[in-house]
């Protein structure tokens, strides 16, 4: 529970206050509804009740009515009224109730995408971004929809019970006594024989559908990998592993999710039983009248003890949930609110003395490393695989933080707080350019609405990039979109996309992430033309370029080589 409450958020605690009281008078209502069954048992029971009933009397005389049929239909008719006056003011209560539960799930699950993304690249590389997205997805509506609905539901059915089991007592005493032998060991019985079996097929459900999501999220990424090496049967295998797990709990939680009904069905009969046998055995008028009253109470008794079964078990089911939010941070508009600022960029990006370790390694993967790139060149960096470089560009690209050093730009140290509008005066190829599934115009200006492009600029950076016969051949022209990952496009379009993309940006600094270390090398050589057409054409522009080839740094003004 402490777990649970340090998850909701400052200002929904307040909120909770207010569903709390919802709940009270929800109780109290379904109190009612079952309270006002009582009059109209004890007048179809007991004739002479409303002589000896001083509200009864009360209401006989003020109502002026002549016969006593006429009175019990009367009554009848105003208790049919309270309870549908009764349902429509719950459902009201609920509509609050269940305003605040989604509200609480929308907060938690976008607390949960931007903790992932705060957390940086580092945390994203060292994480399967299928289980990822199913946390993000799945658990936060797993939290509020199988822990805190069933909390709320638990909350409103005992202080119902406990209104119940108060009037009772008041009223028959020995009905109480009875409700309370009959469903107290029902209760007892289910919860310690189903408390640690339910929270471990819960866990054990979770890590069979992450499994799932990251065998089926792998298939289709790496799709071609997969059917050329012949993998598909094996991940086919290890999916219907993790499926049949999967509907191995899901039954057992089935079977279980039946019990109460049985249970309190069983409770429901051995009370009854009970009282036919009291009535038998002591012969007493009250017998009858104790029995309405123990079936009108039962009514409401039976729904509220399965309802709080039901509900304890869908908690412990979902109780792994509150343990993957547990960490997660409290969410803030401000922080995802776009940014355009750019950060001055006249002279020079320099590192100094720059260490950088991951946090699994031993040993650096940069050590001590002071680099100047002075605006306008066009530098080349060289060096044999794992050696660093990657790495490196990460750093200037403010992906990682250095572990000690610092980085400047124009001798401003680069930071959290600057960080960002760094990043909007940079450009970045990568090996392989990510490309979403939209349209050829939304990858170019990627991060913008459709509205919001320019698509006089977007048609100007198709022309720097060599883009113009990709762009004809296209169905749409540039409105057409090019698959997930790129599928319907070659490793040549997908640069020549990059390089694009970072043109529309108006980038001061163009980085090259072995950009062309997958292409052929035709393809490699025109990449290289028109990296070298961009430079020639605008001197200004910073390129910093990573490669194996020498051929592809020959227009560079300067090769430096990490060892």
């Amino acid at each position: 529970m402490k777990g649970l409450w340090d998850i909701i958020p400052r200002n929904y605690r307040r909120r909770a206050i207010g569903v709390t009281a919802t709940i009270f008078l929800r109780a109290l209502l379904n109190f009612v509804g079952v309270a006002m069954l009582i009059p109209v048992l004890t007048l179809i029971l007991d004739r002479e009740n409303i002589a000896s009933s001083r509200y009864m009397l009360e209401a006989y005389e003020l109502l002026n009515i002549d016969s006593y049929d006429s009175f019990v239909v009367v009554v009848c008719v105003a208790v049919v009224a309270v309870i549908l006056l009764k349902n429509i003011a719950i459902l009201l209560l609920y509509r609050y109730e269940r305003n605040y539960i989604y509200s609480l799930y929308r907060y938690l699950s976008r607390s949960l995408f931007t903790t992932y993304h705060r957390r940086g690249y580092g945390f994203v590389k060292q994480h399967n971004s299928a289980i990822l997205t199913r946390n993000v997805n799945v658990v936060s509506l797993m939290f509020v929809a199988g822990v805190l609905k069933p909390i709320a539901t638990i909350i409103g059915e005992v202080l119902l019970l406990v209104l119940i089991f108060a009037a009772l007592a008041w009223y028959s005493p020995m009905a109480a006594l009875l409700a309370v032998c009959v469903f107290m060991p029902i209760v007892a019985f289910f919860y310690f024989s189903m408390r640690r079996r339910l929270n471990d097929i819960g866990e054990r459900e979770n890590a069979a559908q992450r499994t799932k999501s990251r065998i089926v999220a792998e298939c289709f990424r790496g799709y071609a990998d997969v059917e050329i090496g012949g993998a598909f049967p094996e991940l086919f295998k290890r999916f219907e592993v993790a499926m049949d797990e999967v509907v191995m709990l899901r039954k057992r939680n089935a079977t279980i999710g039946m019990l109460p009904n049985m249970f309190t069905e069983v409770g429901l009969a051995v009370g009854l039983v009970s009282l036919v046998l009291l009535s038998t055995l002591t012969d007493s008028d009250n017998v009858a009248l104790m029995f309405g009253i123990f079936a009108v109470a039962a009514i409401r008794l039976i729904p509220s003890v399965r309802g709080i079964m039901s509900g304890w078990s869908t908690i412990r089911y979902n109780r792994y949930s509150v343990d993957t939010l547990a960490d997660i941070d409290e969410f803030d508009d401000a922080e995802i609110l776009p940014c355009t600022e750019r950060m001055s960029f006249e002279r020079s990006i320099e590192l100094r003395n720059i260490d950088f370790k991951f946090d699994d390694a031993e040993i650096n993967t940069i050590n001590d490393l002071s680099l100047t790139i002075n605006k306008g060149e066009r530098l080349g960096i060289r060096g044999s695989s794992g050696v660093g470089k990657t790495t490196l560009f990460n750093l200037i690209l403010g992906l990682y933080r250095p572990t000690s050093g610092q980085i400047y730009v124009d001798g401003v140290a680069l930071d959290k707080d600057n960080i960002r509008r760094w990043q909007n005066t940079i450009g970045y190829v990568s090996q392989s350019v990510f490309i979403a599934d939209m349209s050829l115009a939304e990858n170019i200006a990627f991060g913008l609405s459709a509205d919001a492009i320019d698509y006089n600029r977007i048609n100007e950076v198709i022309e720097l990039a060599d883009l113009k016969d990709f762009v004809t051949s296209l169905p749409d022209d540039i409105h057409s979109r090019i698959g997930e990952q790129g599928s319907r496009i070659s490793g040549g379009q997908r640069q020549r996309i990059g390089i694009a993309r970072a043109l529309y940006k108006g980038c001061d600094v163009l980085f090259f992430d072995e950009a062309t270390s997958s292409l052929d090398g035709k393809t490699e050589e025109n990449i290289n033309n028109a990296i070298r057409r961009l430079s020639t054409n605008n001197r200004a522009l910073t390129i910093v370029v990573i490669a194996h080839r020498d051929s592809s740094l020959e227009y560079c003004d300067r090769i430096i080589t990490l060892q």
